[in-house]
């Protein structure tokens, strides 16, 4: 089980660096090209098309189009975060769409009366063509307004607080109290065991995902309709979505490893138990036979 669980740690971590790693060096690559919403043949990555077309190509994906301060950062302390031509490109293009309007929110661009048309022609001049009047295709939520590096920067410390302050102990011991009779033990232990499974399964999948994010864009390894589908997903939580769900998923592990240990405690207790009484009933028996002769 240790052996086990070091493994599960050791290949979250190695997540979350390569996302890291793409962040920190502010070379981010979207999957078409040319254009925010070129797609290729057959839509291979299973991503949401519209006829609407941005038109233009980028000149350099790789030019810090800005700097934008965190949103989640005390104000002793805060963080800036580049922000890419290539990262304007994905908040352009589906699954988000945004507008001029909601682009000009994420990057934290003052209102004023001529602001979206400002903003329009600054895209205009790196190659990207955003349409006054434009509608967003997705819902707005509180991961809209993150970039990128800030995201994953979230995601990172959700990590790191799941895996050192979840009380997985404090939960395995409460939950295994009504679970304490020997006959239950062997039929819970199994039942762990097979969520284990279940759940290393799930979390081995979401480490498999190569979804195009900071400098990176790796060779898929999955089948191009599960990977088009928690692409989408990454596009939608700018890279927050499944290292986050890793990181609740170490916190599951944690304690089904706790729980398990209490239930190999149990099963040995109630051994010892069983094997004390039937001694002291031996005795008990001998010396009742002692007395009647």
């Amino acid at each position: 089980l240790h052996a086990k669980k070091q493994t599960f740690k050791e290949g979250f971590r190695a997540y979350v660096h390569t996302l890291e790693k793409g962040i920190c060096k502010q070379s981010l690559f979207f999957p078409f090209s040319p254009g925010p919403v070129t797609l290729p043949k057959g839509n291979t990555l299973g991503l949401p098309f519209q006829k609407e077309s941005l038109l233009g190509m980028v000149s350099n994906p790789t030019e810090v189009f800005c700097s934008v301060p965190g949103r989640l950062s005390l104000l002793s302390s805060t963080s800036k975060y580049k922000v890419t031509v290539a990262e304007v490109q994905r908040r352009l293009s589906p699954p988000e769409c945004l507008n001029a309007s909601l682009l000009g929110g994420v990057l934290r661009r003052a209102k004023s009366k001529n602001g979206g048309r400002s903003l329009r022609e600054k895209l205009d001049k790196i190659g990207l063509n955003l349409p006054a009047g434009r509608r967003k295709a997705a819902n707005v939520t509180l991961l809209t307004s993150l970039v990128e590096g800030e995201a994953v920067h979230l995601a990172r410390d959700f990590g790191y607080v799941c895996e050192t302050e979840f009380p997985a102990k404090a939960i395995a011991e409460y939950l295994g109290r009504p679970h304490v009779e020997r006959n239950e033990v062997n039929s819970r232990k199994n039942m762990l065991l097979a969520a284990k499974q279940i759940c290393k399964e799930f979390t081995d999948l979401l480490t498999q995902d190569r979804s195009p994010l900071g400098n990176s864009r790796p060779a898929p390894i999955l089948e191009p309709g599960i990977q088009g589908c928690l692409t989408h997903f990454s596009l939608i939580t700018h890279g927050f979505g499944s290292p986050a769900i890793c990181a609740a998923m170490t916190s599951l592990q944690n304690y089904l490893n706790e729980a398990l240990k209490q239930v190999d405690k149990m099963y040995l207790s109630s051994g010892s138990e069983t094997q004390g009484s039937s001694e002291s009933g031996s005795k008990s028996t001998d010396k009742m036979d002692k007395h009647r002769k």
